[in-house]
């Protein structure tokens, strides 16, 4: 092992230089399809690992709680050299997970790569999950190609035919289709389609070290019959030596993904904004080595040893071991103290790291996941990395000893900045201190890492659900908010945003913040997902999936005052006024003002609190209520344990949206509520006898039901130190 690491170690700096022959790939499945267990066999073929402990050591799956628990929670990254047609290729491998909870390391996962390996399980077929990893790799622009696993359970377990398992296949590649079809960019539905004859499909098991695809059965002259008797008669480590697995499976990526130099060209300008004929957009377009510096962060792990590690893209110029770099967008600077590529739970030190890699980098203590980092000190940052779900569940967190309080307020900063799906809120006003995150077990691994990879003790509330508030209707006439002087007064209007304006935020389209470079565009935008045209040019700041609009005409002062008024926009939409939970799909619009004509009577103090409260009184006028998030559940049983599955989501607000048979295994499609999930893992396991899988995914939020209404935020409140009941219109019009 030694002596090919060396080599190895000799070879990849050289290697990478050579960008034409360089594949940065993601592999990207739904949980337990088998993701992990490839990616072991594709490292023996780097000589990392024996061909004996592939599939079983888990080599990427390091982290104590990803082996105990027998799955992927981080993403795991590792540099492979394979030789293909007589050439050398560098393979820069991401192994993620596939558990819904954190599907935001996927999402930043597919920012570095320009291709995906979608494994999709035999048995299973395509699931919940690899709809969502799917739809995160296409919205990057990562070209995907498949690999069907577990093809011995679907020989051994299904006793498949092979006529029959050739129609599973075909099954599962025309599903994996029609989801690339919906969901690629416009101009890869076709180019991007997997199809067996090119060789972008391959068949396999990870576990039993084998798999092949239509070049490799030409070569070889192996056929589906010879695999069904190979495997069914238990002489599946012969089948291994005819059909290596990494074999198989790398030819595919060197053929069928591309190199940095190809997919910079299109990838670029979908995730960099910034001008494509300045220095730095014509290097990365390029793939430019001795351009400016551009290199996205992805990634930040901790090391017990070599403190922060943050891994990301090299887009352009070149990462050199004692380099001073900006972080764009601030004016702070870091020196570059340590370059290196992960090579699994250990890394290679290089003194640099070329354009088209993926490189780890010690010395970047300023940067957290989605910095952009340049030597070009005016350098536009890149696109913010969108996330598919949003934190939807939160527990409050204090140490056991005080003492430890500094010390865990510090360790929680760290948690949210290693994982960006986390959200950490320290309220000093309360006391509180709360963790937000994708669900359960998000906040359980997160809770455990903090006791025992940062040693504080903890104690931690049973989690809370997190609502969403919004309105029923438009409030029929503006309503008045005065600033305490009783100077200034504005007068706003408020209702619900359409569900494809909605869509269109939370999908980029329309850019957080107040200051829209590209007016037009966005004006253009708004219009086509069903605003009107005069309103739509009064666009003035986006907070999460809210939007203020100024729809006043000639107002004095307003101009100078408009960021105050944004201020005051983003408070009220960030802390609602019926449960101080933010606000979702609203519509603001400010009617009219009457501004004090001395600035000094106009300050922050009088306008912020006149603004707000604007606000929350059309917003009592205009119906308030509660969202909640819900959750698509995917549960497959077989047939005896059907009907107990069945009552158990129905028990909690469930509603089944779809039911499939495939044999003795049913699959249940429903959506429930997020709040009645709690112990649904040990619940259904009780009730099936443990004849289940089931997996989750976000579906967004919907009006919680009326009868809930009261109590609900009754809670919500008593819990947050309010009282009980919200206030009326009346206490907002001061």
């Amino acid at each position: 092992m030694g002596h090919i690491r060396s080599e190895l170690a000799k070879a990849i700096p050289d290697m990478m230089h050579h960008r034409e022959k360089i594949r940065n790939i993601g592999i990207v499945a739904h949980i337990h399809h088998g993701k992990t267990t490839l990616s072991d066999n594709l490292l023996a073929a780097a000589g990392m690992i024996s061909n004996e402990l592939a599939g079983k050591q888990l080599y990427l799956n390091f982290d104590e709680q990803e082996q105990a628990r027998l799955l992927t929670i981080n993403n795991a990254d590792v540099t492979i050299v394979h030789e293909f047609a007589g050439d050398q290729y560098l393979i820069n491998l991401i192994d993620t997970p596939g558990h819904v909870d954190f599907g935001g390391d996927v999402t930043r996962a597919m920012r570095a790569v320009d291709g995906a390996v979608v494994v999709v399980c035999a048995v299973e077929g395509v699931m919940a999950q690899t709809e969502t990893v799917l739809r995160q790799a296409l919205r990057e622009k990562v070209k995907p190609v498949l690999f069907i696993n577990k093809v011995d359970r679907a020989i051994k377990e299904l006793k498949l035919t092979t006529e029959l398992m050739q129609k599973r296949f075909i099954s599962i590649i025309s599903e994996v289709n029609e989801l690339i079809r919906r969901m690629a960019p416009e101009e890869f539905v076709n180019a991007w389609q997997v199809k067996v004859e090119n060789g972008s499909v391959a068949f396999g098991s990870g576990y039993e070290n084998w798999a092949i695809s239509f070049p490799y059965m030409q070569k070889t002259g192996t056929t589906f019959k010879d695999i069904n008797e190979l495997v069914s008669t238990g002489r599946s480590k012969e089948l291994a030596q005819r059909a290596k697995i990494n074999d198989v499976v790398f030819d595919m990526v060197v053929r069928h993904l591309p190199a940095p130099t190809d997919a910079q060209k299109y990838r670029i300008p979908h995730i960099w904004k910034g001008t494509l004929e300045s220095d730095v957009g014509k290097a990365m377009i390029a793939t430019d080595p001795s351009g400016p510096l551009a290199f996205m962060i992805t990634d930040i792990t901790m090391d017990q040893n070599a403190g922060e590690i943050a891994t990301g893209r090299v887009f352009s110029g070149r990462l050199v071991k004692g380099m001073e770099v900006n972080l764009t967008g601030t004016k702070t600077k870091n020196k570059v103290q340590h370059v290196s590529l992960f090579m699994g739970p250990e890394r290679l030190m290089v003194e640099e790291v070329p354009a088209g890699n993926i490189a780890a980098v010690i010395g970047l203590s300023d940067a957290s996941v989605g910095t952009t980092i340049s030597t070009s000190p005016d350098m536009v940052e890149f696109e913010e990395i969108r996330h598919v779900s949003e934190p939807v569940v939160t527990v409050a967190i204090e140490p056991k000893r005080m003492g430890d309080l500094p010390k865990l307020i510090e360790v929680m900063r760290k948690v949210a900045k290693e994982d960006a799906s986390l959200r950490v809120e320290i309220n000093t006003e309360t006391g509180e201190h709360l963790l937000s995150g994708m669900g359960e077990l998000h906040l359980e691994i997160t809770q455990y890492r903090i006791t025992n990879d940062y040693h504080v003790e903890i104690s931690a509330s049973n989690p809370i659900v997190v609502y969403r508030e919004t309105v029923a209707a438009e409030n029929p006439e503006a309503f008045e908010g005065k600033s305490p002087n009783k100077h200034n007064r504005f007068y706003v209007q408020v209702e619900p945003l359409p569900d494809a304006v909605v869509a269109a935020v939370r999908d980029g389209e329309i850019h957080q913040g107040k200051s829209f470079k590209d007016i037009k565009s966005v004006v253009a935008k708004l219009v086509e997902v069903g605003i009107d045209r005069d309103e739509a040019k009064g666009i003035t700041a986006v907070e999460g999936t809210n939007i203020l609009f100024d729809d006043t005409k000639g107002i004095q002062y307003l101009h100078e005052t408009m960021d105050l008024c944004i201020d005051a926009f983003k408070e009220a939409v960030n802390r609602g006024p019926l449960a101080g939970e933010k606000c979702y799909g609203l519509k603001v619009k400010l009617m009219d003002a009457k501004l004090h004509e001395d600035s000094i009577h106009r300050g922050p103090g009088q306008t912020i609190p006149a603004m707000r409260s604007a606000i929350y009184g059309a917003m009592c006028l205009a119906g308030r209520s509660l969202l909640e998030p819900l959750s698509k559940v995917t549960v497959n049983v077989p047939q005896d344990v059907l009907s107990a599955a069945t009552r158990e989501l129905q028990r909690r607000r469930g509603e089944i949206l779809d039911m499939t048979q495939v044999g003795d295994l049913n699959t249940i499609v429903a959506k429930v509520p997020v709040a009645e999930l709690f112990g649904f893992a040990s619940d259904l396991r009780s009730a099936t006898a443990g004849k289940v899988l089931w997996s989750t995914e976000s579906m967004g939020f919907a009006k919680l039901p009326e009868e809930l209404q009261t109590k609900i935020v009754g809670e919500v409140r008593t819990r947050r130190g309010l009282k009980p009941e919200p206030y009326d219109a009346a206490y907002y019009s001061g």
